[in-house]
């Protein structure tokens, strides 16, 4: 049953070249390119034909395991999926705002545990195709019970089929939707690991000041060393990213507090 996630692999390459196409020919929401992965590791005028690249690579990819048995194109796939594990985790660490752009514009929320965990997932899966001793189109036409678990793994570790239901129902961006309640987005940032983590060095469980910015409710405390702490929560999904970050108050300019009514 080597050859049973190759159908999967090349269905998912296909998707994801046909929606980076889509994302660069449309330009998709103002500023949209800047804020998807691995478009924002380069400079603004490198980013679109940065994704045209990756998305000619994912379709010639998904061509030769379609088409042929060469391990070319299956230690490729491995290869592929394996820099993307590196890359989302590079994302994550370094610019915890921006999406994986995994589908194009879609894949517009934070690189999380599930984006990665897919990453990983992708890459077994091509890993286990390598020694298949068939080409991807002689599988289409008898898929096996194995081949569907690995659907339904992916299915869950895809933050993008939420994102693609809240988009048919609101039918507008995040930054331009009516976010939760302030008290709701507060439960869950106290129900998050960040908080946890950080609980026991602010001086008050409730936040001095509070705003929102695009897709992200900011809550600021003070700590034991009267510096800032301020956590924002993303406002799309059922478990939204959340980010800390420690401001020294020495360092900045006299602050004018925002109203939590903004």
């Amino acid at each position: 049953m080597l050859e049973s996630q190759l159908p999967v692999l090349i269905v998912l390459l296909v998707m994801g070249t046909v929606a980076k196409v889509a994302t660069v020919r449309t330009g998709g929401e103002p500023g949209a390119l800047s804020r998807l992965g691995p478009a924002v590791l380069v400079p603004d005028r490198l980013q679109a034909p940065t994704m045209l690249a990756c998305a000619i690579g994912e379709v010639v990819l998904a061509a030769g395991l379609l088409l042929t048995t060469n391990q070319l194109f299956r230690w490729g796939t491995v290869i592929f999926f394996a820099l993307s594990t590196y890359v989302l985790m590079e994302l994550r660490r370094r610019r915890p705002d921006v999406g994986c752009g995994c589908f194009g514009e879609v894949s517009s929320a934070p690189v999380g545990r599930r984006s990665i965990g897919r990453t990983v997932v992708l890459t077994g899966m091509a890993l286990m195709s390598v020694w298949a001793p068939v080409p991807g189109w002689m599988v289409f036409a008898h898929p096996s019970t194995l081949m569907l678990a690995g659907v339904a793994v992916l299915a869950v570790l895809s933050p993008e089929i939420e994102e693609t239901i809240n988009r048919i129902r609101y039918r507008a961006p995040c930054e331009q939707r009516p976010g939760p309640p302030e008290s709701q987005t507060l439960s869950r940032l106290r129900a998050s690991s960040a908080w946890r983590a950080h609980r026991d060095e602010l001086t008050s469980a409730e936040p001095y000041d509070s705003w929102r910015e695009l897709c992200w409710r900011f809550f600021a405390f003070r700590n034991r060393t009267e510096d800032d702490v301020v956590f924002a929560v993303y406002l799309s999904g059922r478990r939204p990213a959340v980010r800390m970050a420690v401001v020294s108050t020495a360092s900045m300019p006299e602050y004018t507090p925002v109203s939590a009514q903004h």
